[in-house]
């Protein structure tokens, strides 16, 4: 494998995982595959979100992960499954599957020329700020994305065009959840001009339309134009930062049309190699819920991992959102969400985390306030 292709894969956005672990493969003929498995407790004191009458429960998880991989000097292959299995003690019709399936492909025809694609499935249900307080929302999502990139990665300027579709088909019985199915397409046009060392700034441009199947007051196109930084994550900060304007166009006259500024950014700080500080901020419009036709989402969470040791590592975050929903009678979410993590790595093959998270949304609907604590006990391991 060449150094300009070993670097475009390092580029190519595929997080095999977010563990400490040294996860290792195992070769079964030309295919590598690399099992893990994650068991957790937790305790979780508000599970549905409520304001009033309170679920509570301890909450066990089992997930294992399969990773098959295979590369050659031009080509690279993966196929990923999950299944997260939610008991709740005590509370059983809030138990659930969720599983996911990730199929990804990129080829490099020669030093300009490289093409990614994704398939992916995903069959979950969500407990908290559901759209019934009895019931969990239960939803499928599949789709797949295309990206095809010009421009050798040591030039001066690289083009990106990539394409992308989405359906989201709710599975709640009695018409709930009904008006959320929907389709979705975004197409996107990236420039990358190259401003020295590992910078490189960029222009780009986005469409997307979203087609819903039963209300058609939400059925909507967006345009956004962003300008930014790109910065090489071999870099001692890196990560990628957007700003621009933002429209949301709805084809009924009955839906205002809004306009706004976004932002996207992810960066991280890298002082040490074993301390990351890390910055993601986002400001953009999220599909409707609750009656709303959209919701101006403006969120950032601050991180900071540290390695104290071979065995000990620390994860802090601290996360706020501000949810303000259009078209409605005005309701106005404010979201703040701390949490810590304690990290130890008894092995190479095997994680113990122990973590607390606190939950706190503030609206201006009284129905909508509610406070959270989840206390977590997990246990990673691979091979």
């Amino acid at each position: 494998m060449t150094k300009n292709w070993m670097t475009w894969l390092a580029l190519t956005p595929w997080p095999l995982s977010a563990w400490a672990v040294d996860a290792q493969k195992m070769e079964l003929g030309p295919v590598d595959f690399t099992p893990t498995l994650e068991v957790g407790e937790r305790y979780d004191d508000n599970f549905r979100a409520l304001d009033r009458d309170k679920d509570s429960a301890w909450i066990t998880s089992i997930k294992p992960t399969f990773l098959f991989t295979r590369e050659s000097r031009n080509s690279a292959y993966q196929l990923e499954y999950s299944a997260d299995s939610q008991t709740y003690l005590g509370a059983s019709n809030a138990n659930h599957i969720d599983h996911d399936a990730v199929g990804r492909a990129a080829w490099a025809f020669d030093s300009r020329n490289r093409l990614d694609a994704s398939l992916n499935y995903r069959r979950a249900e969500e407990t908290a700020d559901t759209a019934s307080p009895d019931e969990n929302d239960k939803y499928t999502q599949r789709g797949g994305r295309l990206k095809y990139a010009f421009g050798a990665l040591s030039a001066a300027n690289q083009l990106e065009l990539a394409t992308s579709y989405q359906q989201t088909r709710y599975r709640n019985g009695g018409g709930l959840n009904d008006d959320k199915d929907r389709n979705t397409s975004v197409v996107t046009g990236t420039w990358f001009h190259r401003i020295g060392g590992s910078t490189r700034g960029l222009v780009e441009a986005s469409y997307g339309d979203y087609d819903y199947l039963d209300d058609n007051l939400r059925n909507s196109k967006s345009q956004r134009l962003l300008v930014g930084i790109d910065r090489d994550v071999s870099a001692k900060l890196s990560g990628t930062a957007r700003v621009g304007y933002e429209r949301k166009d709805f084809d009924s006259s009955a839906s205002n049309d809004y306009g706004s500024g976004t932002w996207e950014v992810g960066m991280d700080y890298k002082p040490r190699t074993y301390s990351v500080f890390s910055v993601n901020l986002r400001r953009s419009f999220d599909e409707g819920d609750d009656g709303a036709s959209t919701v101006h989402v403006t969120s950032s969470r601050l991180g900071w991992r540290h390695t104290w040791s071979a065995f000990f590592a620390t994860d802090v975050s601290y996360r706020h959102a501000s949810r303000d929903y259009l078209g409605t009678g005005g309701r106005e979410d404010r979201l703040n969400v701390a949490g810590a993590e304690l990290i130890y790595t008894a092995t190479r093959w095997a994680d113990v985390t122990l973590g607390y998270q606190r939950w706190d949304n503030d609206s201006n609907v009284n129905t909508e306030d509610y406070t959270r604590n989840i206390y977590l006990l997990s246990l990673k391991l691979s091979l």
